[in-house]
């Protein structure tokens, strides 16, 4: 199924996840999509292994939990985060690191102070590789952390492999 990308969501300087600067990290990119999904796009170096080939299953949880707890962005203009209040996975398959891994998240159901989210990564197959589902609370960021949002340089960032539509 091909499904617009409607709107590109912003990276910071040193997020382990979408940080553009951290030497560490998985530099993250998140894509909304025409059907209210929430799409992340990285592709893992040698350190973000556990098995030989395999991404660490750690890894794979931080990634979940941060493209399920962005997904509350696409209803609330990227002024409400969710912070994760309880989160779970299964592991069904592993996640190869030879190449780009894309992970889904929605939003199942929302109250007033709290959402629920649900995710997976998906192989390049198509198949669901980690499942990943939580509860999280909407928190203004301003009141989450001291944002800088000119010094983290939270931006959006262009790059020329920007796709237009996802194919899933």
């Amino acid at each position: 199924m091909r499904v617009k990308i409607t709107k590109k969501q912003p990276n910071s300087k040193m997020c382990f996840v979408c940080g553009m600067s951290n030497s560490f990290g998985l530099k993250s990119r998140f894509y909304e999509l025409e059907d209210g999904q929430l799409l992340a796009i990285f592709t893992p170096e040698d350190g973000h292994q556990g098995y030989p080939g395999r991404l660490h299953g750690g890894i794979a949880a931080t990634i979940l939990d941060e493209t399920i707890g962005r997904a509350i962005m696409l209803a609330h203009s990227g002024n409400i985060w969710g912070v994760t209040i309880d989160f779970s996975m299964k592991l069904r398959k592993p996640v190869p690191i030879n190449g780009e891994v894309r992970v889904l998240a929605r939003i199942v159901s929302e109250g007033k102070r709290s959402f629920k989210g649900e995710g997976e990564i998906l192989l390049a197959n198509g198949q669901v590789a980690v499942e990943g589902k939580g509860r999280y609370l909407k928190m203004d960021i301003e009141k989450i952390a001291d944002f800088d949002q000119e010094g983290d340089e939270w931006q959006v960032v262009s790059s020329p492999g920007d796709p237009e539509f996802i194919e899933l």
